[in-house]
């Protein structure tokens, strides 16, 4: 097969393949669950197949009809690699975790559209597939987010669907004034009609409000902690692998990969992240909800993420790049090991709690290792991706935004070994007796990987590293070309 072929596998075979799952889960689970993780798996193989093509400088166009349909450079591959691990892991771990739960078929179903539609929005070639692929994947949040049914978990599911999606409808009147712009939606065809010329600040202010909305940034962050009482997997789908990492996917795309934007951006985005990750720091220090505390971690380290995405300078966008890739493996963790505390305590407050490390010593230490990670502690995966950004914000002079991360930053440390202390140390609170056991194998196993994964990831930090140049590299020498069209490079 050849690598165009490939590529679209990688989009078309979850994306069709999930509308197989309820009509095999109808005679057999166990097939269904299998194919699920297939499915899933079949576009982590694409990723990992696409890797040496594009990390050599290739890009890779699918047309059909004469449409320009998916594209993938350095950027893309890397995305739907972080993605579909993080998700195949995800999966597995709801063989343990869902089985207890009625609408299994509806549950696989919205997963797999879900991790599908993601490798559609990475792979996207033009704006309007881009958005159809967006607006699937908050059909798929809004279900999931509902999974339980209970009247109060519905109406938090409209909520972030409402917000997602009036997000997106004025990113796509932005889409539409890029088209006004330049008469095209193909992001190729729009690039070589700026000629290097900033995209107009309308269309920059309408997209960017669709990115925050989807990323959870302050102040459009409210649903993401109310979507905590969606099952533990979905949790982690939402803020490791897929949901909010789109915003800062599409942000990377469209504002440093393909177009660029007026200089007072530069100064505006990184102020805004600043603020979402002091503010949703400040929330995680008071929170006593688990999976609430958890989410405003991911609001917080979303931050981390625009900051060094936005700064634009070379170590900064590494920076940012690289920790999309630890904050999914180690955010995915803390969730999943909070699955398994909800569920066999029949608790999320963590002053209920204590004592768990004594039944519970696999989750405790996979839990703590994924903190370290989002803690940036030496030498784990999160370190060198926060170093790095923050290294980017004083280097472009921005001090005062740098110090606020680092305060932010301090407070992580702070909220994550409260959360620990509080659940896996001290005397039991709980009322059941004996403590509850770890459960599934499955779950525990997923989890310890997940563990695994964000101390190994910063002990061989040059494999992940070298992909992350790569895709660095494509977008500097956009930037450079850009710059070289207008005259500022003599």
């Amino acid at each position: 097969m050849n690598l165009n072929g490939i590529l679209t596998l990688a989009v078309v075979v979850p994306f069709v393949g999930a509308f197989i799952l309820p009509v095999i889960g109808r005679w057999s689970e166990r097939l269904r669950n299998g194919l699920s993780l297939i499915f899933v798996l079949v576009s982590l193989v694409a990723a990992v197949a696409l890797i040496p093509t594009v990390t050599a400088g290739r890009t890779l166009l699918v047309q059909w009809a004469g449409f320009n349909l998916f594209y993938a450079d350095t950027l893309a591959v890397f995305m739907a690699f972080v993605s579909s691990l993080v998700g195949a892991i995800i999966v597995l771990y709801s063989f343990g975790y869902i089985r207890h739960y009625s609408w299994r078929n509806e549950y696989y179903f919205m997963v797999v559209l879900f991790l599908g539609s993601m490798m559609g929005i990475v792979f996207s070639r033009n704006l309007l597939i881009l958005y159809l692929f967006w607006e699937i994947t908050a059909i798929a949040c809004w279900r999931l987010i509902g999974f339980f049914r209970e009247k109060s978990y519905v109406l938090k599911a409209d909520k972030a669907f409402l917000v997602t999606v009036f997000g997106a409808l004025v990113m796509l009147l932005g889409f539409i004034t890029i088209y006004h712009q330049t008469g095209s939606f193909d992001l190729g065809q729009i690039q070589e009609t700026l000629q290097g010329q900033p995209i107009s600040n309308l269309a920059v202010t309408l997209i960017l409000f669709g990115i925050l909305s989807k990323s959870a940034t302050v102040p459009l962050h409210t649903w993401l902690p109310d979507a905590g009482v969606a099952p533990s997997p979905v949790t982690a789908l939402l803020h490791a692998a897929v949901l909010v990492k789109i915003g800062v996917y599409v942000y990377a795309r469209l504002f440093l990969a393909s177009w660029t934007i007026e200089p007072v951006w530069h100064t505006i985005i990184p102020a805004i992240a600043a603020v979402s990750a002091l503010v949703a720091a400040g929330a995680a220090l008071l929170e006593t909800d688990l999976k609430r505390l958890i989410a405003y971690s991911t609001i917080s380290q979303i931050g981390f993420i625009f900051l060094g995405l936005a700064i634009g300078n070379e170590i900064g966008i590494a920076g940012g790049l690289l920790y999309i890739l630890m904050h999914g493996i180690a955010k995915g963790g803390l969730f999943l090991c909070a699955g398994i505390i909800e569920q066999n305590t029949h608790t999320k407050d963590i002053t209920k709690m204590g004592g768990l490390i004594a039944t519970m010593p696999v989750t405790a230490v996979s839990f703590l290792l994924c903190a370290f990670s989002v803690m940036g502690i030496p030498p784990f995966g999160g370190f060198f991706s926060k170093y790095m950004v923050m290294t980017g914000a004083v280097t472009s002079g921005q001090i005062a935004i740098a110090l606020t991360f680092l305060v932010g930053a301090f407070l992580t440390i702070i909220y994550l070994f409260r959360v620990f202390t509080l659940v896996f140390f001290g005397e039991s609170k709980l009322a059941v007796r004996p403590l509850p056991a770890e459960g599934s194998p499955v779950m525990v196993f997923s989890v310890a990987l997940l563990g695994a994964l964000s101390i190994l990831s910063g002990l061989f930090i040059n494999f992940p590293s070298h992909f992350v140049q790569s895709a660095v590299q494509q977008i500097i020498w956009v930037q450079s070309a850009v710059n070289q069209i207008l005259g500022f490079i003599p």
